[in-house]
């Protein structure tokens, strides 16, 4: 647990890495689905609390895999470990307590009280405090089931994300053109300001769209510097950071949710020209990998942290300086020469 702590991907990959790696073809058909599927109740959701429902199937993928995968970590254990050392001992004991009461309260059993290393629990990962402040009981059953009841952890995010401040009827930013002038110095929280003064310094939306309001503040926001992407985040992207305080995640699931509606992918490239793999190249990676002797687990086209770790070590015997374990077409064709 503490090891995990330190090498969270939110700290590891650069934010073209991160978003290769988190918004996929394969996650974007699957959010796709879910919103059909679970139309009925997103209706009832949104109108409830507000909260866009492409950000919520956004986070859903982006948490479990809507489901797919919710963690294999007894919670009482890895709080346990998380209170006792590392970086987040308070964060910890105060989860660790929440979960306890759960567990004296009913709302969950000990053989049942599954989820990550760092103590996030059901479909949509909701850490043991907010769970206790925010879960719902939205299908009526008489359990907060954010287990085994997706529509349950869909509305308890719903909830909190409201609570937390989110503005119905609003998107979380921009990507936007800069002109000379304008670059890193601009950038950060400390630099917000008001929609109509970042037109007046020369800053526009891509594609000639037009800013719906310009007494809206935000802030720049440059991933990859000065020559990569950029954008413009308004108060609902930080709502978004409440669930994870990471730019990187908070950006994942903001764009996810664009691309469940039928947006295009940014107009301006990553800098480093990092590509995706598709779905049957990370199928053919981690095949790959196996053969090579590493133990990765099952090959299900997640590159999760197993996956990483073992192109890490790839990286490392075959000469890297900086191993970082993301999964490129490079290192797919050295797996292919190392099998030849």
């Amino acid at each position: 647990m503490i090891k995990k702590d330190a090498y969270q991907p939110e700290f590891t990959l650069s934010g073209s890495q991160y978003m290769a790696l988190t918004v996929t073809d394969t996650r974007i058909n699957g959010g796709i689905e879910k919103l059909k599927i679970h139309k009925a109740a997103l209706d009832e959701i949104e109108k409830k609390w507000g909260v866009d429902r492409h950000v919520l199937v956004a986070i859903w993928g982006m948490e479990t895999n809507f489901g797919t995968f919710m963690g294999g970590k007894n919670v009482i254990r890895a709080l346990s470990t998380l209170a006792y050392k590392g970086r987040r001992q308070k964060f910890g004991r105060s989860q660790l307590l929440a979960a306890l009461k759960m567990l004296e309260r009913g709302y969950i059993t000990p053989d049942k009280i599954m989820g990550s290393w760092a103590g996030a629990l059901g479909h949509t990962q909701l850490i043991p405090t907010n769970y206790l402040k925010f879960a719902v009981d939205f299908d009526g059953d008489g359990k907060r089931d954010i287990w085994d009841t997706p529509v349950d952890a869909l509305a308890s995010s719903a909830n909190y994300l409201a609570k937390a401040g989110w503005k119905a009827g609003r998107t979380w930013g921009y990507e936007v053109t800069l002109p000379k002038g304008v670059g890193t110095r601009s950038a950060g929280r400390r630099n917000s300001r008001s929609i109509k003064r970042w037109q007046a310094a020369g800053v526009k939306r891509v594609r000639g769209q037009q800013f719906p309001r310009s007494g809206d503040r935000a802030y720049l926001y440059l991933p990859a510097g000065r020559n990569g992407p950029a954008f413009l985040l308004l108060d609902n992207f930080r709502v978004i950071m409440r669930y994870n305080a990471a730019h990187k995640y908070a950006h994942s699931v903001a764009h996810l949710a664009d691309r469940f509606r039928g947006a295009e992918a940014f107009e301006k490239p990553w800098p480093d020209g990092i590509r995706a793999l598709s779905e049957a190249e990370r199928f053919e990676l981690q095949k790959l990998l196996i053969a090579q002797g590493y133990e990765i687990g099952e090959v299900d086209g997640v590159l999760g942290s197993k996956t990483r770790a073992a192109i890490r070590e790839f990286e490392k015997q075959s000469g890297a300086k900086k191993p970082d374990g993301f999964p490129t077409p490079a290192i797919l064709e050295k797996l292919r020469a190392a099998a030849n």
